[in-house]
């Protein structure tokens, strides 16, 4: 019996490694736009309706899903990336009007928010560059991974192994990403589709 309840956890510790977990990408000022800006095309090709769910952001791949809190309130929103901006110093994502609404701060204009990344559009890779035993050894690859440009995640599993990964790379992106990684020192890449959620999130 021993043996069995090993195996069961085994095997459950293999599934839960295998979901890619949301992570938090950063926190500062979020703004929101409408207004003028309604019916107009958007970066992505798409016409802008403030009355959707969805924002700018400067880096982040069109289709990715982010969820917004207000850290002020604890109001959070789901929203899907389609535009490129804010591009007013000091801001990191411009929410429609529907969004600014669920997060209560389309009074005040502003709000200090975390942004973290739910899902990406299915035709995006993630790249694990490294797995370590100790998670400062991990920190110390995601940030000089950041500072070459790459949006990096930390994934912690069951095991108690840290996975470096490169987030959100397109097919097309996928060799030349890789030949960038080789180039900083990080070789053996763990390559893996992104996995796409829905979109039927409810704020909370």
């Amino acid at each position: 019996m021993p043996i069995i309840e090993a195996m069961k956890a085994l095997a459950l510790a293999i599934i839960v490694t295998a979901i890619p977990p949301a992570f938090t990408l950063e926190e500062g000022l979020a703004s929101w736009y409408g207004g003028k800006f309604q019916g107009r095309l958007t970066s992505s090709g798409e016409v802008f309706d403030t009355n959707l769910l969805t924002a700018a952001h400067k880096t982040l791949p069109f289709g990715t899903l982010v969820k917004v809190t207000n850290l002020a309130n604890g109001r959070s929103t789901v929203v899907r990336i389609n535009d490129r901006g804010p591009f007013v110093e000091g801001r990191i994502i411009d929410l429609s009007r529907a969004a600014a609404e669920q997060i209560e701060m389309v009074g005040t204009g502003t709000a200090w928010v975390s942004v973290e990344v739910l899902s990406f559009s299915s035709d995006r890779f993630a790249i694990q560059v490294g797995a370590y035993a100790l998670e400062r050894n991990a920190e110390k690859v995601r940030r000089h991974l950041e500072e070459a440009g790459f949006l990096v995640s930390l994934e912690r599993t069951v095991l108690g192994v840290t996975r470096v990964m490169v987030r959100g790379v397109s097919e097309k992106d996928l060799e030349t990403t890789r030949t960038a990684l080789a180039g900083l020192g990080y070789g053996g890449h763990v390559v893996r589709p992104e996995q796409p959620e829905g979109t039927d999130r409810d704020g909370s």
